[in-house]
């Protein structure tokens, strides 16, 4: 019995890393262009940093909750794909492009309209400047980079998920000498800062969304979807399909990732030292954390695809291995943090106060693997089987009502005394806890109600 329980365990984590491979290996490369602004900004200056972390703790959740919405076609697609629908594939993409079109221009005028807002907030005027022209340098890139997450989820929901890889390589690599070229001004380019950093995510966004067109619209393994058949105007049902899956999902990470903004504003009224040593450390997580994400990200996919075939308890196994396989790797993740933060941390700046704020605040990131790594890998299921709305709610409940309004009393009050920036950082542990718990028990009800 266990040697069979182990055998299938294993037969079905090939195929978590048959989708997942690629998929870690694109999110490594996005976590490299983000990793590569944070450093080239930070070895610039650490107000150029500070500045550009503040843009992106204001915007950043308002480009996820949009991209959230085009991470609904992946289960769509998914499953279309475990039942042989090809050509319904083709037609759905076709309708669903007018929402993703829609989403991008959004986007882009969020994007201009906190830049023009943005240095009227209460906070370092020097800064805000920084920011605001990021933000402007960046706005076009975000345009694109929904075009490009439109055709990526459509391709990572039919296992096709190497080419997808191979396209934010390309990208990762020619960020970094782009980044510096803007940012320092080699070459006759005007020297930007953090700013140049923006617009080098802009040209590589619209490089990678014409590389991925061109792959899909090339390559005979999207052949049989017939993506250009014939002209599909908009569709109130795929519209409000696509909408209603993906909203959950964009508010969900829109929860999320204003959890760690939050966090950044809470801790930069702190002075740009702390708040540069905050960024530094969830940035080194966010690298590591990569690993359970795409095994999250891959069960979304993999569920789907069986959902699709009517194999319902094959499709509950398959969850309870994509946790698993998301805990054995938050086990890794937390080991590296705990022994290697020192190392880490120093990568990316000199200055021996922020790195001293960095290296102790790894010590709480190394801790928030486990439950976050829990928490993704039930999440992925769970839109496999196209569940989305109670995470969402279970996300704003961990998130927005307790992790930020207890971390704001932690970092500012304290139970005795105020702890700073370590507060806000107990108080995410403790919200992403909460969440994994809801999630994991949703997971066991939704898998067994199928059967």
């Amino acid at each position: 019995m266990i040697k069979d329980l182990m055998k299938k365990f294993i037969t079905e984590s090939k195929h978590f890393l048959k989708i997942g491979i690629p998929i870690f290996g694109s999110q490594l490369s996005y976590m490299i262009m983000h990793t590569t602004d944070t450093i080239v900004s930070g070895q610039y200056d650490s107000k150029e940093l500070a500045g550009l972390v503040l843009a992106n703790a204001f915007t950043f959740p308002i480009y996820m909750l949009f991209q959230g919405i085009m991470f609904a076609i992946t289960p769509i697609v998914a499953q279309l794909f475990g039942s042989r629908e090809f050509q319904k594939i083709g037609q759905k993409m076709r309708q669903i492009f007018w929402v993703a079109i829609m989403n991008a221009f959004l986007v882009f005028f969020i994007f201009i309209f906190f830049s023009k807002v943005l240095p009227y907030f209460p906070l370092d005027e020097e800064i805000l400047i920084i920011s605001s022209n990021y933000l402007q340098a960046v706005s076009v890139g975000m345009f694109f980079y929904i075009m490009f997450r439109f055709l990526s989820s459509y391709s990572e929901g039919m296992t096709l998920t190497l080419p997808v890889f191979y396209v934010v390589l390309f990208g990762a690599l020619i960020n970094i000498p782009l980044d510096i070229i803007f940012a320092f001004g080699y070459f006759g380019v005007p020297e930007m800062g953090s700013v140049g950093c923006g617009y080098a995510t802009s040209i590589i966004s619209m490089t990678m969304f014409f590389l991925i067109l061109k792959i899909v619209l090339s390559n005979k393994l999207y052949k049989k979807t017939k993506l250009l058949k014939e002209f599909d105007g908009p569709s109130l049902k795929v519209t409000k399909e696509i909408l209603k899956l993906g909203i959950p999902i964009g508010i969900g990470i829109f929860a999320e990732m204003s959890m760690f903004s939050g966090a950044a504003i809470i801790i930069g009224q702190l002075g740009d030292k702390v708040l540069s040593g905050h960024a530094i450390a969830l940035n080194i997580a966010s690298i590591v954390f990569m690993l359970p994400l795409a095994i999250g990200l891959a069960g979304s996919t993999r569920i789907g695809n069986l959902i699709g075939e009517n194999r319902f308890t094959d499709a509950k196994f398959s969850s309870y291995t994509g946790v698993t396989l998301c805990f054995i790797g938050a086990l890794i993740n937390m080991t590296m943090l705990l022994l290697f933060r020192d190392k880490f941390a120093s990568v990316y700046s000199g200055d021996l106060e922020v790195l001293g704020v960095a290296v102790s605040l790894l010590f709480y990131a190394a801790i928030f693997q486990i439950p976050d790594g829990i928490g993704m890998g039930s999440l992925g299921a769970l839109r496999g089987y196209k569940d989305t709305f109670a995470p969402m709610v279970f996300l704003i409940i961990s998130y927005w009502i307790f992790a930020i309004p207890f971390g704001y009393f932690l970092t500012n009050y304290g139970l005795t005394n105020p702890l700073g920036a370590e507060g806000m950082w107990i108080s995410m542990i403790l919200g992403l806890l909460l969440f994994s718990m809801f999630i994991f028990n949703r997971l066991r009800t939704v898998s067994s109600r199928y059967i």
